[in-house]
């Protein structure tokens, strides 16, 4: 059953409530009652009102100024009111807009005046309540869709990435230390990424590019590749190939984490002190985040087993990337490998 509408009767006189109340009261609407500003002001809290029928003199509070605290509040910003009053003047007609009323009616009131004024303010009410209410189931959906729509694109991302693994552990796949090598690469990549202060979106970028900086490597011969001893200076030269046709593989795409994937493909063995390949580069010529895929390759290299050697310990190998601090790594991507040496260490359990 529809409620009735509310309507709240402010005036100092008592005759005055009562005998609007009893033109309203007949037509359908629940009256309730204020003798005063401050007590019409406190009912608005505790009461659904619909519309407000509003004295202007008044002792104390007078009914601008209560007009004017309503509309203070956002909640209150379209509820009707009405100034009843005996002024007649236009000075005092425009106090009462810039107050904010909606409506006046003249005292002594005419009945058919005070019904035709109720009856199409409540209407433009129950038209603003539809629309707030509207906007309001509208903006759920939109929350609700947003979400369902973040979830679908997280679980797109995992695929994604789940994706870039089995395609990256391709290239390597006689190796089967690579698959596991990759995700601890990656994920190292990530947390110092993050460490040194770069965004979000970049830190993301870097963990789907960093699994692909092998990639060259299904261009080595296998006999190369899975080589149990050291490679000879032939062989070595060859391997090196393999950054340039990794990022010749990741060329030319539109993706940005794939363009990133490229330069990490070609620049992750390069240098800090600029001894690396294949371009030689020195010092902050390598891009940030080939610096930051350098240091977690070699780390994971050094304590994983490989066809040619046995693993280190973590011992061993923290010790090896601090001696190659501002020879072979960038120092301040050590500091930040180091500062993260907790993560890294539950990252290489994790996927170990």
């Amino acid at each position: 059953m529809k409620a009735k509408p509310v309507i709240l009767v402010v005036d100092d006189q008592r005759e005055n409530i009562e005998l609007l109340e009893a033109y309203l009261v007949p037509q359908g609407y629940e009256i309730v009652k204020a003798a005063n500003g401050e007590e019409a002001l406190a009912m608005l809290s505790g009461v659904r009102i619909d519309l407000i029928l509003l004295d202007v003199m008044m002792p104390g509070m007078n009914g601008f100024e209560v007009t004017r605290r309503i509309r203070e509040d956002e909640t209150h910003r379209l509820l009707p009111i009405i100034l009843v009053t005996a002024l007649r003047e236009t000075e005092d007609r425009v106090k009462g807009i810039e107050a904010g009323c909606d409506d006046f009616i003249s005292k002594p009131v005419d009945k058919i005046e005070v019904l035709a004024r109720v009856r199409s303010l409540l209407k433009v009410k129950a038209y603003n309540d539809l629309m707030s209410n509207y906007r309001k189931e509208l903006e759920s959906e939109v929350t609700r869709r947003t979400e369902e729509l973040k979830h679908a694109f997280e679980r797109t991302k995992a695929a994604s990435l789940e994706t870039i693994y089995r395609l990256s552990i391709a290239s390597e796949y006689k190796d089967q230390e690579t698959g596991a090598h990759i995700k601890r690469m990656s994920r190292y990549s990530a947390a110092v990424a993050r460490c040194i202060g770069l965004d979000e979106g970049t830190v993301e970028s870097i963990l789907y590019a960093a699994p692909m900086h092998d990639v060259g490597k299904i261009g080595i011969p296998d006999r190369i590749l899975m080589k149990q001893g050291k490679l000879d200076p032939a062989e070595w030269k060859i391997m090196k190939q393999h950054t340039v046709i990794g990022a010749n593989i990741l060329s030319g795409s539109d993706a940005e984490f794939i363009r990133l994937a490229e330069s990490i493909a070609r620049h992750h063995h390069e240098k800090w002190d600029g001894s690396g390949y294949p371009n030689s580069l020195k010092g902050e010529e390598i891009p940030i985040a080939c610096r930051i895929a350098a240091i977690a390759d070699v780390f994971d290299a050094l304590t994983s087993k490989r066809p040619y050697k046995g693993p280190l310990s973590v011992e061993q190998a923290l010790t090896i990337i601090m001696e190659g601090k501002g020879s072979h790594f960038d120092p301040s991507v050590v500091d930040a490998f180091f500062a993260v040496q907790d993560e890294i260490l539950t990252i290489k359990k994790q996927y170990g």
